[in-house]
């Protein structure tokens, strides 16, 4: 048998490098000047073209994970995070002083990361194309500081594997489920890496192997430190600027200057416009980290979230309070997706697909926008008028997502789409639903029900005419029958490559039925 190689990670603390004019970064421990870059080359750009070629570029969409990097990002006072995110989609000058780590950064031949020794040595790479951004993936939760090993887990990476696991019994005390391994590592972190060639039992292997980080890992130690701070930027090339704001105050001012402006948070989607359809703006805003946009707070009637928030770090603030929400995180495309899109993004393109919009209505959410002459408030169900549109005015933008409270009891997120994870709904539909004791019927009728739909009209909407017809009615099977018929002329649904229009129908008939059913065994269970 061969030795195994030594695993001396690699990361050192930046290294200070006389200052340079303009933007620059700490990538790989190492402070390198960004350029003129603009706001149209994306970070997979800037970082192969500087050598770092181990981030691939497979889709340009955030879908296949090829590109995926490492992010120092905030985690509380004096603390920091590894998060992973879809390079390919972000623009590079929206690095500006922070720190990004890339595969060659984790480890290198004679000097591999414990998460690159276990890939290697399971498997869990055959060509080789999506393999850094795996590993990228793969150490994000590897340093997840809420990351521990089950009972009857291998804290000492002692190397499970995912057949072991699944031969288990469930008194073994391993993970209760096939997406969580008995080390603590949710696979749910490699949602948004795809792989053609291993089938992906050997990667699991690798993830369901890992240990606890050892004591003195560098990549470790650096979570007990400040994250970096957003910094003002500006730069610009032949295409376009690039500028990053101190404040919303500067933010709206350039955006009254110049309406046009294309503002960019996470850039899920304008990423997207960048590298398929060659999209250029005159001006690009970088908002992602302007302190107003990124405020959470909890108060007697309502819960306020910035519009900035990734979705990642929303479902971490709100930590369950929301159930609806709860059940819609994980179905939002990926977590490299959530780790940086917004729900300001998502409501700010009033695309008619989005899954944030449907489970909002269902809340009966709101949004403050901001612009140089204050702020208002509107309702979320008034805010959408036509396809991509709503009433945001020029010179406008989200700030906030409120929602009141407290939430209703039952609630439900029901996603149809061609893949379980990492895909975009043909249907979407959300449930929001108080139920009272019927004094006439013995039984449980509907005090309230709100449900948002997204995928079959030209925008997101609510289920107007289902609502009211379920109003005060019993909460039975034959009522439920009878209004799913209404439910399936809820929207104007299209045939397009995701679904045929007969397909959506047949969906929103069968996601109302489906409900029931879900409430009528909770409350079953609940008596039980």
């Amino acid at each position: 048998m061969e030795p195994r190689l030594a695993e001396t990670r690699t990361a050192e603390p930046p290294t200070a490098e006389p200052q340079t004019a303009g933007p620059r970064l700490v990538v790989n421990g190492r402070t390198r000047a960004l350029g003129e870059v603009g706001g149209h080359v994306t970070l997979l750009e800037w970082l192969r073209g500087s050598g770092l070629t181990g981030c691939k570029e497979g889709c340009a969409e955030g879908e296949c994970g090829a590109c995926a990097v490492l992010v120092a990002r905030d985690d509380g006072p004096d603390r920091t995070r590894w998060v992973a995110i879809n390079a390919c989609l972000v623009p590079a000058a929206a690095f500006d002083q922070q720190e990004v780590v890339t595969a060659e950064g984790l480890g290198r031949p004679g000097r591999l990361h414990p998460v690159q020794r276990e890939m290697a040595d399971r498997g869990g790479s055959q060509c080789g194309y999506c393999t850094p951004g795996f590993i990228c993936s793969m150490a994000a939760e590897y340093y997840r500081p809420d990351r521990r090993p089950a009972s009857g887990g291998t804290p000492n990476g002692s190397g499970i594997t995912a057949a072991a696991h699944a031969e288990r019994s469930p008194d073994d005390g391993a993970a209760a489920d096939d997406e969580h391994g008995p080390n603590g590592f949710d696979l749910h972190a490699l949602s948004g890496n795809l792989c053609r060639c291993t089938g992906y039992r050997p990667i699991r292997d690798a993830a369901y192997a890992l240990g606890q980080p050892e004591a003195e890992d560098p990549f470790l130690t650096r979570l007990a430190e400040p994250a970096p701070a957003p910094a003002v930027t500006t730069t610009s090339n032949e295409q376009g600027r690039y500028l990053r704001p101190a404040s919303l105050a500067e933010a709206v001012e350039l955006l009254a200057a110049e309406p046009g402006a294309q503002l960019v948070a996470g850039s899920t989607d304008w990423g997207v416009e960048l590298n398929i359809r060659h999209a250029r703006a005159a001006l690009t805003i970088g908002v992602e980290r302007i302190a107003e946009l990124r405020e959470f707070t909890v108060g007697r009637d309502h819960i306020d979230i910035g519009a900035a928030l990734s979705l990642s770090e929303i479902e971490a603030s709100l930590a369950g309070r929301v159930p609806l929400l709860e059940q819609m995180f994980p179905q939002f495309a990926s977590r490299l997706i959530r780790n940086g899109a917004t729900l300001g993004g998502n409501l700010g393109t009033a695309s008619p697909i989005g899954d944030a919009p449907p489970a909002l209505l269902a809340l009966d959410a709101s949004l403050v926008l901001a612009s140089s002459q204050g702020e208002r408030e509107v309702p979320l169900a008034g805010y959408f008028t036509g396809y991509r549109q709503s009433v945001k005015r020029s010179g406008e933008l989200i700030k906030t997502i409120r929602i009141p409270l407290p939430v209703a009891p039952v609630s439900a997120f029901h996603k149809i789409a061609k893949r379980r994870f990492d895909d975009i709904s043909g249907v979407a539909v959300a449930y929001a639903l108080r139920l009272a004791d019927g004094a006439d019927t013995g039984g449980r009728t509907v005090e309230s029900i709100r449900i948002g739909l997204g995928g079959v009209a030209a925008t997101p909407i609510r289920a107007l005419a289902v609502e009211q017809a379920l109003a005060g009615r019993p909460w039975t099977r034959e009522v439920v029958a009878a209004t799913a018929e209404e439910m399936a002329r809820a929207g104007t649904p299209i045939s397009d490559h995701r679904a045929s229009e007969a397909y959506r129908i047949a969906m929103l008939r069968n996601s109302l039925l489906k409900f029931y059913t879900e409430t009528h065994e909770v409350e079953g269970k609940a008596r039980s």
